[in-house]
This record gives C-alpha cells, sequence and structure tokens, in this order.
C-alpha cells in the first residue's frame, strides 16, 4: 500500500492541526495504521495508531486526550486531530501502514512495512 501524508504546518502552542493519510493502490482493510514522529538524531517516537478490522485505537501517553486517531472508510484515509500542542511535539510526522499487528507490536515502527513521505510539524512557544 502506498501512502500520503498531508496537513503538517506551522502553529502556536496551544494551537491544533489535522494530519491525513491517504492510501493508494489498494484499502487499509486488514492493516494497522500508525503516525509516528521523528526529530533528528533521534528514533521514530510512537503517537498514535488505528486498526482497521476492528476500529481499535491506540496512543502514546504524552498524548493521550489531546490527539484523536480515526478513519474515514469511503476516502481510504486516516486521520490524527491534533490539540493543544506543545513546542516540543516539534518533529516530522509520518503515518505507516502495517498488516495485521497484534496490540504488542504496534508502537514498533518495525513492525510496518510502508510509510508516507512525512510532513512537518512545527509548534512554536
Amino acid at each position: 500500500v502506498q501512502l500520503q501524508a498531508s496537513g503538517g504546518g506551522s502553529v502556536q502552542a496551544g494551537g491544533s492541526l489535522r494530519l491525513s493519510c491517504a492510501a493508494s493502490g489498494r484499502t487499509f482493510s486488514g492493516y494497522t495504521v500508525g503516525w509516528f514522529r521523528q526529530i533528528p538524531e533521534n528514533e521514530r517516537e510512537f503517537v498514535a495508531a488505528f486498526r482497521w478490522s476492528d476500529r481499535s485505537t491506540y496512543y502514546a501517553t504524552s498524548v493521550k486526550g489531546r490527539f484523536t486517531i480515526s478513519r474515514d472508510n469511503a476516502k481510504n484515509t486516516v486521520h490524527l486531530q491534533m490539540n493543544s500542542l506543545k513546542p516540543e511535539e516539534t518533529a516530522v510526522y509520518y503515518c505507516a501502514a502495517g498488516p495485521n499487528l497484534i496490540v504488542s507490536s504496534i508502537p514498533s515502527a518495525l513492525r510496518y512495512n510502508s510509510w508516507g513521505q512525512g510532513t512537518q510539524v512545527t509548534v512554536s512557544s
């Protein structure tokens, strides 16, 4: 599956952005779609994931209550609504897809075999 991420930008602390991850080539059916973020010289950090089969959602502790991941089935797209953004969340955000991931694997970037190109999110103080 090929992924196209969009929606990044610059906001002030406390602001909101919505990222989108659109699939092409096939649908997300049977996949887990995750969002990760990365700053230079750091590993990719798990942010949130949506498991298409049962609509389960998963979040990193640091974003719970502020970020919401959801799907648009008709558009074969996963959205990440990010509210109350913090300056330390400035990073390149990537969407990824992995087939039939078990719960324990969901936060691991190594389990995802398709990646989008990344979109920059900048939060200023």
